[in-house]
């Protein structure tokens, strides 16, 4: 069996969450290692602490996949003062890769959200803050007897997926005309002469991260030797990719036993909560880590609980008794993440092992 490589994994990573939708201030990626090197296998973390890359070492895995990135803003000196240059010291001293996915995973509509909606069981899913400019729309004009290759090309370079649905296209015949001049090498027609050909316009959206993808292809299927083509950015909403989610329980609940319910399905030991409204919780908005940019969006949703983290103390009053807010903590609104990552990438992987980490690299502790 042919031995995977560092690539071979971060290209399977960019399949699940493209890297190309984390947010600007992310730093997703292949944080260390070489994309050449043997992988002997994969140690799945939730942070890559010094202790986690000794985990590691000790259990024959080369390369980690985390969900926080050790490396978050520009490293200007390696001595081993900080527990960030320690972890990446150990790394690369012991030939270790390190990837990690954060936003890129927070925006994918099956990443973090959808774990926490799937722990409380919510139905009718969608994304509550959609992502903007993510999607693409490509025109180009061919020959009726070739569009079949040329759009299967597109479509196979992943042009024409929206939402739930592929190989979405629209096609008008049209006729198109040139003259070929001096140099060039016609396809059909004959140099210095005007000419007409039945062609058809083919549009198609195209999501952000292929675009470069699907034009190449384009370039390569087309038989014209000098294509027309068009791409421009929509304004659409990607109502698959963006920050959080919303959903309905199953039955409404009462706040207190909904408050309870978080409580046990996310381990979480200290729910700090904003005023009850005394109204039933039946929609529920979530976002996994700092979630309290969100709040107005999951009032404008209509829910009645928004479930996240790391509010301060005047964000609980941006609730202004419209919506239930649960802090649950930063790692427990998260904590199914592991799980995500280790879930995909064993079944993308059987000629080496792939590791949930033993370490519970929560931070914070609280007082029983």
């Amino acid at each position: 069996m042919e031995n995977k490589k560092v690539k071979d994994v971060v290209c399977a990573m960019e399949a699940l969450c493209p890297t190309a939708y984390a947010e600007d201030f992310d730093n997703v990626g292949l944080l260390v290692g070489l994309p050449q090197m043997d992988v002997t296998g994969i140690l799945v973390t939730h942070d890559c602490t010094e202790d986690v890359v000794k985990e590691a070492i000790s259990r024959g895995c080369n390369m980690i996949v985390a969900f926080h990135p050790i490396i978050f803003s520009g490293l200007k000196k390696i001595t081993g003062s900080t527990y960030v240059e320690r972890a990446v010291m150990c790394a690369i001293r012991h030939d270790i890769a390190i990837y990690a996915c954060h936003t890129s995973l927070d925006n994918d509509f099956m990443g973090v959200n959808e774990g926490m909606c799937r722990a409380l069981g919510l139905l009718d899913k969608k994304i509550l803050l959609p992502q903007p400019k993510t999607m693409y729309k490509l025109t180009t004009y061919v020959p009726v007897d070739y569009l079949e290759k040329v759009r299967n090309a597109i479509f196979e370079a992943g042009g024409g997926h929206i939402g739930d649905y592929d190989q979405c296209s629209c096609n008008l015949h049209a006729e198109g005309t040139f003259c070929a001049l001096d140099g060039a090498e016609p396809f059909v027609g004959k140099k210095g002469e005007f000419h007409t050909e039945k062609e058809v316009m083919m549009s198609c959206v195209v999501p952000s991260h292929v675009k470069n993808d699907v034009v190449k292809a384009l370039l390569g299927s087309h038989p014209y030797e000098e294509p027309a083509y068009d791409v421009v950015l929509l304004d659409n909403a990607n109502l698959r990719i963006g920050m959080g989610m919303t959903g309905f329980l199953p039955s409404e609940m009462e706040e207190m036993d909904f408050l309870h319910l978080l409580k046990e399905r996310f381990g979480a030991n200290g729910i700090r909560y904003s005023a009850l409204r005394g109204k039933k919780i039946h929609k529920v908005a979530v976002l996994g880590g700092s979630g309290s940019f969100a709040t107005r969006a999951a009032i404008r949703s209509g829910a009645d609980a928004f479930v996240s983290a790391d509010f301060k103390y005047h964000d609980f009053f941006g609730a202004e008794n419209r919506i239930l807010i649960a802090d649950i903590g930063h790692f427990e609104s998260e904590r199914f993440t592991k799980n995500i990552l280790s879930d995909y990438l064993c079944k993308k992987f059987t000629n080496f092992a792939v590791c949930l980490s033993n370490i519970d690299t929560n931070p914070i502790n609280y007082l029983q």
